[in-house]
């Protein structure tokens, strides 16, 4: 598996593409049909793939993870459809596609969202425990509502949307993107190695690996935004790249990049897998999330 982890990750993303459209078929009404939209329509799946890279590696079946990856990339495609609302972010393209409030219209939109949102947890709570200890399925669900409640983000969400641009320090920025993005992308890693029975040790440094992945996922985005607000001449949005300016901007995210490989080697983690999530951030790829 390590030989080839572009491989991997596509026959892996293939098996979650036909999964995430079992949850999401037999339903034939309009909340259904927009979810559908909202999910279907392309993504990289950044962080259900690596709730399957971390688990497999530390030796749980795909049968296993696959409902809790599906539970994350629900919970991650609710927060798009809410951040792209007219009442936040106000976005009408989402994957070169109109936006699903755009397609929908905002009220369908809306609870497309919320059915997503409460979707993930129904899989959760019928997801399988790993049978070696029937605890850890809880736990799991627990670390994801976390990281996608009111104190995760949720909170980095209202963060985001109250900065002041002409009033931002980096530092209440690494706070809001902790909450925002990161802890779902941190929680991504750590719950397929925990549902695996990884070691503490290994646990620990998934999270910093996630931490420090997920902080560099959106200071990547941050520049991508940068640049194409830039090209476009549309107001820039407040985001860290803008306080910064590109070129230190770039060196904070080899900084973060280099921090979640260390949490690797320190540890002994070597999976070609998960260093190939950093390689996918590095400046010049391609995003999409």
């Amino acid at each position: 598996m390590n030989n080839h982890p572009e491989y991997y990750l596509d026959l892996k993303r293939n098996r979650l593409e036909k999964a995430l459209d079992y949850y999401l078929s037999g339903e034939d009404s309009p909340v259904f049909e927009a979810m559908r939209y909202a999910v279907l329509g392309g993504g990289k799946r950044f962080r259900p793939l690596l709730l399957l890279a971390s688990g497999e590696h530390f030796g749980a079946t795909e049968d296993l993870l696959l409902p809790y990856a599906c539970a994350v990339e629900f919970i991650h495609n609710y927060s798009l459809i809410h951040d792209d609302l007219p009442s936040m972010d106000d976005d009408d393209f989402r994957r070169g596609r109109p936006s699903c409030h755009k397609k929908f219209g905002e009220a369908l939109a809306l609870l497309a969202g919320d059915g997503l949102l409460t979707l993930a947890f129904e899989i959760l709570a019928a997801a399988p425990a790993p049978a070696s200890d029937q605890g850890l399925k809880t736990r799991v669900a627990a670390e994801v509502a976390m990281a996608a409640g009111p104190r995760g983000m949720i909170a980095g969400q209202w963060l985001d949307i109250n900065f002041d641009p002409d009033n931002l320090d980096p530092e209440s920025y690494r706070e809001m993107a902790s909450r925002k993005t990161a802890g779902l992308i941190r929680v991504s890693a750590v719950s397929g190695a925990r549902l695996a029975g990884a070691p503490e040790i290994a646990i620990q440094a998934l999270e910093k690996y996630g931490s420090y992945l997920g902080l560099a996922f959106q200071l990547r985005d941050d520049l991508q935004d940068l640049l194409q607000d830039q090209a476009s001449g549309k107001a820039i949005r407040p985001n860290l790249a803008r306080i910064l300016g590109r070129s230190a901007s770039l060196e904070l995210l080899e900084t973060w990049l280099g921090k979640a490989r260390r949490a690797l080697e320190e540890t002994d983690i070597n999976s070609d897998i998960l260093s190939l999530f950093i390689r996918q951030l590095q400046p010049g790829r391609e995003s999409q999330a």
